[in-house]
């Protein structure tokens, strides 16, 4: 539901609010308000403090109500050519989403823009269990329990995450550019998304509509995966096939390579957590023995992914992988995004419809499951 990744604002954009008369600040003061009521609805409501419902609810409304149509930036002469061009591929993925992919609850999400006032939309903290590999979470009315909480403010995600580590807990704090309301609203575009290159900003209007096509409450990694999935594989199609693409273009061979590198990322990362699975199920160790040898397997690990996965990248570097330090937070975060992608290809690869039935089964069959990977088969 978080796009994850370290962003900064575009110049150059969102000049069309300077101008705003009064009347127009007061209108939208009392949309923001009526917003942030039916916002703060959304956000948890069980273990966590009513002010952080009040700021994150008025936060996200604030944003939301800042919204501008796109048609009407792509038609204003006074934004650079270049950003105007940014927004109709924008547009033309999220028409693809919808009258190929077949995502019918797109609504108006990018349908619009909204300038962000600062380097990103939100910090987003995760938190783990260090004496097992298992994800703090916080309860969300519709979306269930989610590994992961959002702060609008630098000083507040620090407060929260210095709590969680007095607590005892693993902790990981990482900037995102994106979130999906999951259809409740019309998504913007973020402004900060436009720092992507174009292949990047496909994958990621894509994910964040494949949350409005299929959630399953309390299935963050599913959740995420499939919409990685989808954001990778998709952005393949649209370049590789759309008019004025083609498959010896340099954006359709980027697409395939940032997909073959995601999945290279999917390997590493699950073998890694059947690996730091099997030490914390060892009953023959004390629990200082246990947390220095997990340490030392993350160790070796991030040197490993320096030394051989790291190279053979084709198109991404995962520099944070290397620049960070690892604990169970990190290492979960990071994984919620790219659990058995290699297994969402396979599928992919021996579905014999088209790939809008084949996400349209998918929908069906794993909102019905209790664990929604028995789309896939297999463990």
């Amino acid at each position: 539901m978080w796009k994850t990744m370290d962003e900064k604002l575009i110049p150059g954009i969102g000049k069309w609010r300077e101008n705003a008369v009064p009347s127009r600040l007061c209108s939208r003061t009392r949309r923001v308000l009526r917003m942030a009521v039916i916002l703060a609805a959304l956000l948890p409501l069980v273990g966590c403090s009513p002010f952080y419902v009040i700021r994150a609810g008025w936060a996200q409304a604030s944003i939301l109500s800042s919204r501008v149509p796109l048609l009407e930036v792509m038609a204003d002469t006074t934004v650079d050519l270049a950003t105007r061009t940014r927004l109709r591929l924008v547009w033309d993925a999220r028409v693809y989403a919808i009258e190929t992919l077949g995502f019918q609850n797109a609504g108006d999400s990018y349908t619009s823009l909204a300038r962000l006032q600062s380097d990103t939309l939100a910090l987003v903290l995760s938190g783990a269990y260090r004496d097992r590999l298992e994800s703090r979470t916080w309860w969300f009315p519709i979306v269930g329990r989610v590994p992961y909480r959002a702060y609008f403010s630098v000083e507040s995600a620090e407060s929260a995450e210095r709590a969680l580590e007095e607590e005892g807990f693993d902790t990981y704090l990482r900037p995102t550019s994106a979130f999906s309301t999951l259809g409740w609203f019309a998504d913007p575009l973020y402004s900060s998304l436009l720092r992507q290159d174009d292949v990047g900003l496909v994958e990621s209007v894509i994910h964040e509509l494949a949350h409005n096509h299929l959630y399953v409450p309390g299935q963050g990694r599913f959740n995420e995966s499939f919409a990685n999935f989808i954001g990778y594989t998709a952005s393949i199609e649209f370049f590789c096939g759309r008019d004025g693409g083609g498959t010896n273009t340099v954006k359709c061979a980027r697409a395939r390579d940032r997909w073959e590198d995601a999945m290279d990322v999917s390997r590493f990362i699950d073998a890694l957590e059947t690996r730091i699975r099997e030490l914390y199920a060892r009953t023959d160790l004390a629990p200082d023995t246990l947390l220095a040898d997990r340490e030392q397997i993350y160790v070796e690990a991030q040197a490993s992914f320096q030394s051989t996965v790291q190279p053979a990248l084709r198109a991404s570097s995962y520099a944070y992988f290397g620049d960070q330090p690892m604990n169970n937070a990190t290492f979960l975060a990071r994984g919620l995004y790219y659990h058995r992608l290699p297994d969402f290809n396979d599928l992919w690869k021996e579905w014999e419809g088209t790939f809008a039935e084949m996400l349209a089964w998918i929908r069906e069959e794993a909102t019905g499951l209790e664990d929604p990977y028995g789309v896939l088969g297999g463990g």
